[in-house]
């Protein structure tokens, strides 16, 4: 059986994989303020020096939805409340996600009197990756000169089309905390994440045409003002908040999608929390999106986030090794040529697995309970024969080929289908089963010749974001319902 019939169980239409659309009636904490100096927070009088060896050994009850709560020490997360102002500006209203080196809330800006998005760093550690990330998007936002503009082709002017899909800085600043100095910055907000919004559903084929090209126009910009991304997949491309969301007032918010759903947070060994470190309650993500079949034309408008992976290779240098793109969009050469430097090509392969993502059901390779070999064995199933010198230093091949390149067989070992095959398993059946209808003859194959030279696996054998925005499938198919979008709203 293939691996996506168990891992990809099919989404029943009433499923509601986010708890925080419940309506729920919470007691909310008290306003605090919180800017360059705090004395005390969450009403504990414990040394704001709290040491990180006193963390070692505990650990928390778990939370579904919430981040990693053992992160919550110096050097970690910054506990964050529903009613917290930040900067003495921001006050925070709903929490619209976590990752790894931040957590991101929905706030009310008092000086603008607007929702804004304040990403909020872990502490100390964090702050290359958020200064790298505010340093590429203020680069990138920085104005073109007009001459310039009158005199760009037309795939360059498409390039710049993508402008509109990079998020801008509007404020940056620092929090003096007790788990150590958080580097803040704000953005507008999204409603979600293409990965949330498109679980086990499919989007129309106009939506998914157009989201693709916006999403191939937002790293055209990119890379036409030399920021190679480095970690393009789902989770980080971002749908805009609607104007009609942007309108609601704090209370209509509520009314609309449920008041911050909390969960107390608790210790294995039953000890109460170091509650400078740790809040008292993890605070659930709001989905502020709809589900992917229900998008128009109208809900295709984008953002391009998470630039703290993102470089310029004119001036960085980062080698395959440093690469921190997931396991199933990441390029192969990161893996094969570890001290060579990434560039552009990188992003071009991460696209096209984006892409495939968008108008199928599923990720074209699965890093479901897979290892960097296991998804290596994918590439060549799906693509055919690794380039020879990276075959021959492929220690574990092995594991999966034979010496002529025939996949072993047997148990534990799925044989992964070619690309054509692919295509019609991921992308066409699950259309037709869903009734999202399908992509016709000549559509499929404009698509699978992109896709093979997107995924060609030299980098240097990949077509540029230009070359990519003036192949067929983009100019006869994809680029006509991106102007739909643009007339849609």
């Amino acid at each position: 059986m293939d691996p996506y019939s168990k891992i990809f169980a099919r989404a029943i239409s009433s499923f509601q994989p986010f708890p925080s659309l419940c309506y729920r009636k919470l007691k909310f904490s008290p306003v605090r303020w919180l800017s360059a100096s705090i004395s005390s927070q969450h009403g504990s009088s414990r040394s704001l020096t709290t040491s990180r060896s006193e963390f070692d050994s505990i650990k928390y009850d778990w939370i579904d939805g919430a981040e990693s709560l053992e992160k919550y020490v110096p050097g970690g997360y910054h506990p964050i409340m529903i009613g917290d102002v930040l900067h003495e500006r921001y006050s925070i209203v709903h929490k619209l996600g976590h990752g790894g080196y931040s957590t991101v809330w929905l706030a009310r800006d008092a000086h603008l009197d607007q929702y804004v998005a304040v990403k909020v760093g872990i502490a100390d550690r964090s702050f290359d990756s958020l200064q790298q990330e505010i340093k590429s998007l203020r680069g990138l936002c920085a104005p073109l000169m007009l001459s310039h503009l009158s005199t760009c082709t037309f795939a360059q002017q498409q390039q710049q089309r993508g402008g509109n899909s990079i998020p801008l800085v509007l404020d940056e600043f620092n929090l003096q905390a007790p788990n150590g100095t958080h580097l803040c910055y704000t953005t507008a907000p999204a409603q979600c994440n293409l990965k949330e919004v498109s679980y086990s559903r499919l989007f129309p084929l106009d939506v998914a045409r157009a989201l693709s090209g916006n999403l191939a126009l937002a790293l055209a910009f990119s890379h036409s003002r030399g920021y190679v991304h480095g970690d393009v997949h789902l989770r980080n491309v971002l749908v805009k908040l609607s104007s009609g969301i942007a309108q609601l007032s704090v209370e209509q918010l509520y009314e609309k999608y449920g008041r911050p759903e909390t969960i107390t947070i608790t210790r294995h060994d039953g000890n109460p929390l170091l509650l400078n470190n740790v809040p008292p309650e993890a605070v659930l993500p709001v989905y502020l999106g709809k589900y992917a079949e229900e998008f128009t034309l109208s809900d295709t408008q984008i953002l391009l986030s998470d630039f703290g992976e993102s470089f310029s290779p004119a001036s960085d240098v980062r080698r395959g090794e440093d690469c921190h793109t997931p396991l199933a969009f990441r390029a192969p050469e990161a893996q094969f040529e570890p001290y060579t430097p990434l560039s552009y090509p990188s992003d071009i392969w991460s696209l096209a697995t984006a892409i495939w993502e968008i108008i199928g059901m599923k990720a074209i390779f699965s890093t479901e309970y897979a290892d960097i070999n296991r998804v290596l064995s994918q590439h060549v199933d799906l693509l055919g024969s690794l380039p020879s010198s990276w075959w021959e230093h492929w220690e574990q091949r092995d594991q999966f080929f034979i010496e002529n390149g025939q996949p072993k067989g047997g148990r534990g070992r799925y044989v992964w289908p070619p690309i054509d095959q692919a295509f019609e398993d991921g992308v066409q059946k699950y259309r037709r089963m869903d009734g999202m209808g399908e992509f016709d003859e000549e559509e499929t194959a404009a698509i699978l010749d992109l896709m093979r030279r997107m995924l060609a696996f030299r980098p240097e054998e990949r077509p540029t974001i230009e070359e990519v925005l003036q192949s067929e499938w983009m100019v006869q198919w994809v680029l006509p319902d991106v102007d739909g979008s643009l007339q849609a709203q």
